[in-house]
């Protein structure tokens, strides 16, 4: 029987687990009628009310996964004493404790434990304060309370809450699907599947696999395309995903300042050894006493070791975490400090950082290059009837006035929901005559890809090779302008109530939209300031190679040296790895391709910075030796990041970078001062 610990009447006995509960383990939900699930779970389709989601909070705590290991008070205070540089210390004290030094013992016991606290202090009040900045960029999930969509902490989701998911959410618990449009959902963190899976309503087998239940979502998993309306069943520590949540953590590369404080204990650690062996021996061919020799020795060694190392480094990294807060950048791993102030290449998109990111619509053209009021039209209702993927190209159409009074003529039948596939998105309309029609906007060569037609002042035309020249010629053009092109088709289709991908073929090209993004003012100022901190910046993008050539080329970055998606899907590992570096603009680059660039930059012995804020920049920002996001980017790429930039402004990275190096510089002083001045000793 499927039971809600205190949802369900007649339950007795103790709850499983003090923490966030969902469903007891063995009860397969997957399997069961949705009917059954929603009557056990003591909600409906239209979600929990607020004061019974308030109860329920209350009952099962917050919907976090158990507590890592790693943030406890004991742990944080036990990992202080791991540094090689610590433990030499220990082992002095011990040392003249057993040759009954009892004072030497006490005084170099107090310094490793005043190091220690002083370090233990310093961390756990940095992982405190990064907690409350992570805060600053909590993940909202939008559900339905009391019947109505509200946007809420995922935190808070609770079971029996209704949840609308769409491209670019992270899924925040385990859940069963009740509605689904063209649902794909990347499950590689609990399958290892590379490739994302069809999700649909349905039933399971009760004893299926995680990768065979393809009627139910999980929490930790990402939304690739589509949209889904999804019943919350197990929330918190019953998720799949905090099952096994300890084999999930994720694996962060050593950082190269890490592995050489690291390698600096190893290397003093012999030195010491070295002394004592050798003084040691020495003093006994000399015949002085044999624990005077061994306290002389270790004396010495003792002397050697720069004993708030430990501390130092936690104090400079919290305080330039601090530091780069109160600048905009919010620190989500303080080792990344480090790679930060080291990285020596920046890859990043150009909307937003290079460009103003305020994108207007400048242009609704038909093929021949007309104003057409009909394409704006159809662009409005496209943009704003379909629900799935937010993106500002559609805020520009849906801001654009024009054909007010016209839209309400039209009625949503249905819509075909962007993916990075096929790059287009259509909705079905109906008009008051009962006539439905497919409008279809995407990439003008996706769109075309589907059109059989052209719509002309003589009419619609067969799409001919002479047609597809011009339109082809047209976008070319305007996009060497620097206007990123859009392409709009339309086709009438049969009254079914519904639409499918297959609609989307033998339709008429109608025109195109024209969107203007300048570049951002004092951009040339900043890109020429991290030329300055030896910092090389390259662009990845997916727009094509005509607006983006363009761009460079106004912002003073080598225009001339461009790779497009095509041309890389056609080269080896190694030759890529030759094309890298003499590549500044990646052009027309599928999502799975932003990850294969930067792990070959990689490779040539960059410390290589990725900035994202999509989907399909997740993969490339867990690649980057450091991973940066901003604070309005989709769920997956904000949790993927090191770093996450407040302001979408590459002034704000350039002083994270000079706090990185700041923070760099002071750690390695108190190296040189202190290991010179021991030596000298």
């Amino acid at each position: 029987m499927l039971m809600v610990s205190g949802i369900v009447p007649g339950e007795v006995g103790q709850q499983p687990v003090p923490a966030p509960t969902g469903i007891v383990d063995d009860d397969a939900f997957w399997s069961m009628e949705i009917n059954d699930l929603l009557r056990r779970l003591k909600t409906s389709v239209s979600g929990l009310g607020t004061s019974e989601a308030v109860s329920r909070l209350s009952k099962f705590g917050t919907n976090t996964p158990a507590s890592q290991s790693g943030t406890s008070i004991l742990t944080v205070f036990v990992r202080q004493f791991r540094s090689p540089l610590v433990l030499i210390l220990i082992f002095a004290a011990a040392v003249s404790a057993f040759v009954g030094q009892s004072q030497e013992a006490a005084i170099i016991g107090a310094i490793v434990l005043a190091s220690c606290v002083l370090s233990f202090t310093q961390e756990y009040g940095a992982s405190r304060a990064a907690e409350a900045l992570k805060g600053r960029i909590s993940r909202k999930v939008a559900i339905l309370r009391d019947g109505v969509e509200r946007s809420i902490g995922a935190e808070k989701v609770v079971p029996g809450d209704v949840i609308r998911l769409s491209a670019g959410n992270l899924v925040p618990a385990d859940g069963i699907i009740l509605d689904a449009r063209d649902f794909n959902v990347s499950e590689a963190v609990l399958t290892g599947e590379t490739f994302p899976v069809v999700k649909a309503p349905g039933r399971s087998a009760p004893g299926a696999s995680v990768a065979q239940r393809a009627n139910a979502v999980f929490a930790g998993t990402s939304v690739r395309s589509g949209t889904a309306t999804v019943l919350a069943v197990a929330t918190g520590q019953r998720t799949e995903f905090a099952s096994i949540a300890a084999a999930l953590e994720r694996r962060v590369p050593e950082t190269d300042f890490a592995r050489g404080i690291r390698l600096f204990g190893y290397l003093m650690t012999e030195i010491m050894l070295a002394i004592v062996i050798l003084v040691f021996f020495a003093n006994l061919l000399l015949h002085r006493p044999l624990i005077e020799s061994l306290l002389f020795s270790l004396a010495l060694a003792v002397g050697l070791t720069p004993e708030l190392l430990p501390a130092i480094i936690s104090v400079t990294l919290a305080r330039g975490a601090h530091a780069m807060a109160a600048n905009g950048v919010i620190v989500r791993r303080l080792d990344a400090i480090e790679n930060l102030g080291s990285m020596d290449l920046l890859c990043t998109d150009k909307t937003g950082t290079l460009t103003e990111g305020i994108i207007q619509l400048d242009g609704w053209l038909d093929p021949d290059g007309n104003s057409s009021a009909d394409v704006l039209l159809w662009a409005r209702l496209n943009a704003t009837m379909q629900t799935g993927l937010k993106n500002p190209l559609d805020e520009a159409i849906a801001g654009t006035q024009g054909g007010d009074a016209r839209l309400t003529a039209f009625a949503k039948v249905d819509e075909i929901p962007y993916d990075f596939i096929r790059k287009r998105l259509s909705v079905v309309v109906r008009t008051k005559d009962a006539e439905d029609l497919l409008i279809t906007k995407g990439a003008v060569q996706n769109v075309l890809n589907a059109c059989g037609f052209v719509r002309t002042a003589k009419g619609s035309q067969p799409l001919d090779d002479t047609l597809r020249a011009a339109i082809d010629e047209k976008f070319r053009r305007w996009s060497a302008d620097g206007y990123r092109v859009l392409g709009v088709a339309i086709r009438h289709i049969k009254s079914q109530g519904a639409g499918s991908r297959k609609e989307e073929t033998d339709l008429t090209f109608a025109g195109f939209l024209l969107f203007l993004d300048p570049p951002k003012d004092g951009v040339m100022e900043t890109l020429a300031a991290l030329a300055h901190r030896g910092i090389t910046v390259k662009v990845i993008s997916g727009d094509n190679r005509y607006v983006t050539a363009h761009l460079a080329d106004a912002l003073g970055l080598r225009a001339d040296r461009i790779m497009t998606g095509e041309d890389l899907s056609k080269l080896t590992k190694s030759g890529l790895f030759a094309g890298v570096q003499q590549t500044d603009l990646f052009v027309e680059i599928d999502p799975n391709q932003k990850e294969r660039i930067v792990q070959a930059l990689r490779s040539c012995g960059h410390v290589v910075g990725y900035l994202g804020d999509g989907i399909n920049d997740a993969p490339a920002l867990h690649e980057a030796d450091i991973g940066i996001s901003v604070d309005r980017a989709v769920d997956v790429a904000r949790e993927a990041a090191d770093i996450v930039l407040l302001k979408q402004d590459l002034d704000v990275l350039v002083r994270g970078i000079d706090d990185g190096r700041k923070t760099f510089a002071n750690t390695m002083k108190y190296i040189s001062i202190t290991t010179s001045a021991n030596f000298g000793k």
